[in-house]
C-alpha cells in the first residue's frame, strides 16, 4: 500500500500523471515554438510533471536507482522552470531559463516513457531486450536530438514573445 492505494493502483496513478504531463508538455512546447505561452496547459504540465516525480519517490526502494536520480534532476529542472515562470515572470534571461528547463524536464519524462515502453511492450522488448541494446540506444539518441532541436526552435520562437 502506498498512500492508501494498492501498489497497482498507485502505479496506475503515477503512469496517468506521467502521460498527462507528457501530453500537456508537448502541447505547451508547440505553443512556445509559435511564440505563445498557453498558461493553462503550462500549469497542467508543471503540476502533473512535479506530481510524477513526487509519486516516483514514494515507490519502495532499498538503494538509489537511475529512476531516483532522474527524478531528482527532473525536480531541479522543474523548480527552475517554475521559478522562471512565476517569480522571474519570464523577464530577461528567465525566458530562456524557462524554455530550457521546462523542455529538459519534458525530455526526462519522455526518456522514461521510452524506457518503460521498451521494457513493457513485447514488440519493443523483442527488438531491444535490454537498455544496452542498440535499438534502445538509437531510439533514445534520436529522441534526444529531436528535443535539442525543439529546444533551440522554442528559444527562437518564444524569444521576445508576449
Amino acid at each position: 500500500m502506498i498512500l492508501g492505494l494498492s501498489t497497482a493502483q498507485f502505479t496506475g496513478l503515477h503512469v496517468l500523471l506521467s502521460l498527462m504531463g507528457i501530453a500537456a508538455g508537448l502541447l505547451a512546447l508547440f505553443g512556445l515554438l509559435g511564440g505563445k505561452l498557453y498558461r493553462l496547459l503550462t500549469t497542467l504540465y508543471l503540476v502533473t510533471t512535479v506530481l510524477t516525480s513526487v509519486t516516483g519517490f514514494l515507490f519502495p526502494f532499498d538503494h538509489v536507482t537511475p529512476g531516483i536520480i532522474l527524478g531528482i534532476l527532473s525536480m531541479v529542472a522543474l523548480l527552475l522552470a517554475i521559478w522562471a515562470l512565476y517569480i522571474g515572470k519570464l523577464e530577461g534571461r528567465w525566458r530562456g531559463t524557462y524554455v530550457i528547463s521546462s523542455t529538459l524536464a519534458l525530455w526526462f519524462n519522455f526518456f522514461v516513457l521510452i524506457a518503460q515502453s521498451f521494457a513493457k511492450i513485447p514488440a519493443l522488448r523483442a527488438i531491444a531486450p535490454s537498455q544496452a541494446s542498440p535499438a534502445f540506444g538509437i531510439t533514445e539518441a534520436v529522441v534526444l536530438l529531436i528535443f535539442l532541436w525543439l529546444t533551440v526552435r522554442a528559444l527562437k520562437g518564444f524569444d521576445g514573445a508576449a
